[in-house]
C-alpha cells in the first residue's frame, strides 16, 4: 500500500538521498552534468531545504510503499498570494514509476488544495522531460505558458507552466 506522510527537518537526509537517486535519471539526458550538480546543490543542500521548509512555507511529503521511501513532493499554499497550490517538486524513483505513486501524490495534493480553499494546482515541468509532461497532462493539467527562469551561474530552467483547476 502506498502511504503519503508529511516530512520535516528530520527527513532532509532522506529527501537528499532520493533526489540524488532520481535526478540523474530524470535529467541526465536534458541537463549538462555541471548544471545538474549546480541545481542539486541549489535546491537540495541542507541550508536550502531548511529554508524551503522554515522560511518559504514549502510542505514536503514522502511517498512510501512497504515502509520504503519511493519518492517525494513539495508544495506551497497561496502561491504568489493567490489561491493556488504550487507543486514545487514531485519525484519518484525510476524503479517505482508506473505503480500509481505519482497519482496518489496528486490525489493527496488535490484534496489538500480543496480543504485549504485553493482554486488550482500549478507546477513547472522541464520542456524536454517528456515523461513527466505526459504524466501531468494525463492528470488533467493544461499548459498555460512557456517560461525560461534564470537560476544563476549562466543556467536557466526551460519550462512549461501547467495548471489544473480543483
Amino acid at each position: 500500500m502506498i502511504k503519503i506522510t508529511q516530512a520535516d527537518r528530520q527527513q532532509i537526509p532522506l529527501i537528499q538521498d532520493l533526489a540524488k537517486r532520481i535526478w540523474p535519471s530524470a535529467f541526465g539526458d536534458i541537463l549538462s552534468p555541471e548544471q545538474l550538480a549546480y541545481m542539486m546543490d541549489m535546491m537540495y543542500s541542507n541550508s536550502s531545504l531548511q529554508e524551503q521548509m522554515e522560511k518559504k512555507g514549502h510542505h514536503f511529503l514522502i511517498a512510501s510503499e512497504g515502509g520504503k521511501a519511493m519518492g517525494f513532493a513539495s508544495y506551497e499554499l497561496h502561491y504568489l498570494g493567490i489561491p493556488d497550490l504550487k507543486i514545487h517538486k514531485l519525484y519518484i524513483l525510476p524503479e517505482a514509476q508506473g505503480k500509481g505513486i505519482g497519482k496518489k501524490i496528486m490525489t493527496y495534493l488535490e484534496i489538500t488544495g480543496k480543504k485549504t480553499g485553493m482554486d488550482n494546482l500549478v507546477l513547472n515541468v522541464n520542456k524536454y522531460n517528456k515523461k513527466a509532461y505526459q504524466f501531468y497532462l494525463s492528470q488533467g493539467f493544461t499548459k498555460i505558458r512557456d517560461e525560461v527562469i534564470t537560476i544563476g551561474s549562466g543556467y536557466v530552467m526551460d519550462d512549461f507552466t501547467l495548471r489544473k483547476g480543483i
